[in-house]
């Protein structure tokens, strides 16, 4: 028996109510996959688009450090 097969006769025992619980947590868990992957999206897209904008500034002269000064 598969793990959806036994997830599925798990569910047909329990009353309706539960049911509709079951239903919600599982479409929860697919939004929450639906965003993982948009973010994963998005934060490729921000890299790109930052090193697209700072290409060729390398080397150029910053007056801000990292960390802190004494």
């Amino acid at each position: 028996m598969t793990l959806t097969e036994k997830i599925l006769q798990h569910v047909k025992d329990l009353p309706e109510s539960l049911q509709a619980e079951v239903l919600d947590f599982i479409e929860y868990l697919e939004s929450r996959v639906a965003k993982s992957k948009e973010g994963v999206s998005e934060t490729e897209w921000s890299a790109l688009s930052l090193s697209f904008a700072m290409r060729g500034m390398e080397d150029e002269y910053s007056p801000y450090t990292l960390g802190k000064e004494a």
